[in-house]
Order: C-alpha cells, then structure tokens, then sequence
C-alpha cells in the first residue's frame, strides 16, 4: 500500500486513543472507526495493524523513541514494525521529523534491559521466569510479539471441515486444518473475512484453537443439562452446543448483560435451539442455585489477566498488574466454588482460563481439590485421546503459542465422586 497523509495522522490518532487504556484496544478501536466512516477498508486494516503493533512492542518504542509525541511513534511503527522505508516517508514528513527518523533507526541496535527488549512488564517478565525458567520464557517472550493466525471453527450443525476448506480454498484463501481442534481451520495472512458468507450464516465462526480444545474436554453428551458459568459472548457456548448437536439444555450464564447481547446474534446464526442465555448478578444468583445438583457438565472459563492471549489483545499486558492479578486469584476461587455446587454426583467440571501463569491455574485447582474432597482430577490426555485429538499436554491442558501456536490456554477436568464415594 502507498502511504498517505491520513495514514501517518489516522495511525497517530489511534496511539493517542490505544495509549490511555480507558478500553480494551479494540473497542477503542471500533469506536475510532465509527467517527471516521469515510474510511476504507484498507485504511482502517493499516490504522488498525499499527496501533496494535505499537501496544505490542509499547516498551522497547519507549525506550528507542524517547518520544511521547503521536505523530513521531506513528511513523516509527510503520518503519520499524509494519516494514515501511524511510524513503517511503519522504514525501510525508518534514525535515525535522526525518532527521528524528534517522536517528531513531540508528539506536534500533542500542542495548536494552530483558524486560523492556521483551516487551513485557518487570512484574509479568519475573512471573514468567519463575514459572518456566530463562530459556523457555525467551521463547514464549518472542511468540507473545508475533500476531495471532486467524483461526476459525466450523460449525458442524451446517457444513464440515472439509467443506470449508475447500471453499475457502477455492477462493485463494491461504487456509489449512487446524492441527488439533478437529472443527477447527486456519488462515495465514490478513484475510478481510469480516462479511464473508460463510461467517453471515453461521457456517463457521471465529474462534482460536485452543478455546476449540476447551469444549473438547467438557465433552458433553447430547442429552446432557450443561452449564456455561461465565459464557461471554458465546464462543465457547456455541462450540458445546454443535457437540451436543442441538440437544439436551445448555445454558450460558453470564454477569455482563453486554457480553451477552454479542452472543444473540451469533446463536440466531448457529441453528441453535438448546441454548438459554441468562444474565445473573453474581456467582451465587439464585438463577445459579436453581440449577444446583442438577448439571452434567459445567464450564468455567474463568475471568483472568488473559496473558496467553497476548498476540491479539497486547493491552492486557500493560491493563494489568500484580494487584490485580491478586484480584483475579480471589474471583477465580470464588467462581469455581460457586460453580461445583451445579455438578451433579458423576458430573464433571471444567476450569478453563487463558492465562499462562500458574497463580491462576494450577494453584487454583489444587486448593479447589484440597477443599472440596468430593471432587477428583481427571487425566486431560486421556479424554483428549478418547476425543481422537493428537495431543498429549499431561494431566491438565497446557497450551502456549510457542508450543502448539494457538493461544496459550489451561483447563483442568474435576469431576463429582458418586454418592457415598471416596
């Protein structure tokens, strides 16, 4: 693309809004774009892919501009991480800002603290040590900065797998099998999918692998009564409802009524007839005790720092801190409590989050199990496998982008010992 003014101004805007964190990035973004609907399609996918570039790389841009002004980080994001030359930018910039240029090309060698050539945060850098060690938190350092591949389910209510491939296929898309979720596709690129036909009816939906893989471990039956305890907008709700083929009960529950208002259209494209989405107040609603005793299959995809997906929403990386990771901890315990009061004896309950921390995963199960006897662990690998799913991540599901190259999920099976049973 042949830059413009507007890019480098629209671009400059954008940083300004992205950068005060009122909102998540892409909600800032959607709001920019409506106050711009002269726009076209390829401006907006600049304007967006910059200033995403600029939140997922914010600390080393600090540390080389050693600027705060818009206009001057936007051009350095389109030099240095969208691969626009100067020279490119000749005609677009005055000569003050090209001699900045210059300079700031020149100190792209300088040496800078781990944390900040990482592009994480001091606290989060630390964690991640810990929990992985120096050579495997490099690894997943440089896979965070990479952007996600736009993965896709289909939705087998409606078509198959193969049936999308080959229709994608046939219309140039760089697609491929997912390598695990068995509904799952992958496109390499930046496909402008956004109103394509088969996304408008339902046949597939956006969804990431690793949240595919989720559904598998829940494994509901099709006459099953399954509850979704912190639904969203629905991605998860909609893959457990085309497991268990439109039957049965499934209901997605939810404290944000707007998260709920998103899943409504995407449900009415899904064919689905077997879901009920309910708003509640809190975990311990009486809409909640209404169901308890009475679930097969209870989800719970429990709110978090969502650092495993940090190649879509870099933000969350700079929305968050060890406070309020603190916070998480004590809201994830709280839901997952709440929630196994739903499972019946012989029923199972999954914790899901999509968080690469332990804080939030294993040290939550293990305190969940050390006070709730009645629950025990299930081996994730062996349903996985019952699943025929090519994956074996040990007793728990540990996905990380650099590993399977889907978001960085964990999710553990727990279920409820029969009546009487040790």
């Amino acid at each position: 693309m042949t830059l413009r003014p507007h890019h480098v101004a629209g671009l400059a805007e954008a940083i300004e809004r992205v950068r005060a964190f009122a909102a998540p990035a892409d909600v800032v973004l959607r709001a920019y774009f409506r106050e711009h609907k002269a726009m076209g399609q390829h401006d907006r996918a600049l304007v967006a892919e910059g200033a995403f570039a600029f939140l997922r790389r914010m600390r080393s841009l600090d540390a080389l501009a050693q600027t705060r002004n818009a206009r001057k980080l936007a051009l350095a994001v389109l030099v240095r991480d969208l691969d626009h030359s100067v020279r490119e930018l000749d005609g677009l910039t005055r000569a003050a800002e090209r001699e900045w240029l210059a300079d700031f090309k020149a100190r792209q060698g300088m040496a800078l603290p781990d944390a900040v050539a990482a592009d994480l945060p001091d606290w989060l850098w630390q964690r991640l040590g810990a929990a992985y060690g120096t050579v495997r938190r490099e690894a997943l350092a440089k896979a965070l900065l990479v952007p996600a591949p736009f993965d896709l389910r289909a939705n087998v209510l409606k078509t198959s797998r193969d049936q999308a491939l080959a229709a994608l296929a046939a219309e140039s898309f760089r697609v491929a099998p997912t390598p695990f979720a068995p509904h799952g596709l992958r496109i390499t690129g930046r496909p402008m999918l956004a109103r394509h036909p088969w996304l408008a009816d339902g046949r597939l939906e956006v969804q990431d692998e690793g949240s595919q893989l989720v559904a598998h471990l829940v494994a509901p039956k099709r006459s099953d009564l399954v509850v979704d305890f912190c639904a969203g907008a629905g991605g998860k709700t909609l893959a457990l409802g085309a497991l268990m083929r439109s039957q049965g009960r499934l209901y997605a529950l939810d404290v944000d009524a707007r998260r709920l208002a998103n899943l409504k259209p995407r449900l009415a494209r899904s064919g689905l007839s077997n879901v009920q989405p309910e708003e509640i107040a809190h975990e311990r609603d009486a809409r909640v005790k209404r169901l308890a005793g009475k679930a097969d299959r209870v989800l719970v995809d429990a709110p978090c720092t969502g650092i495993g997906t940090l190649r879509r929403n870099p933000d969350l990386k700079w929305r968050h801190d060890e406070t309020a990771l603190v916070e998480l901890t004590a809201k994830q315990a709280s839901i997952l409590d709440a929630a196994s009061r739903l499972v019946k004896p012989k029923g199972r309950l999954v914790y899901a989050t999509c968080s690469l921390l332990p804080d939030e995963n294993e040290a939550i199960v293990e305190a969940f199990l050390a006070a709730h006897p009645e629950f025990h662990a299930v081996d994730a690998a062996k349903e996985l496998a019952r699943a025929k799913i090519p994956l074996d991540t040990g007793p728990v599901l540990k996905l990380a982008p650099d590993t399977h190259g889907c978001d960085g999920f964990f999710a553990a099976i727990l279920e409820r010992r029969p009546e009487g049973g040790a």
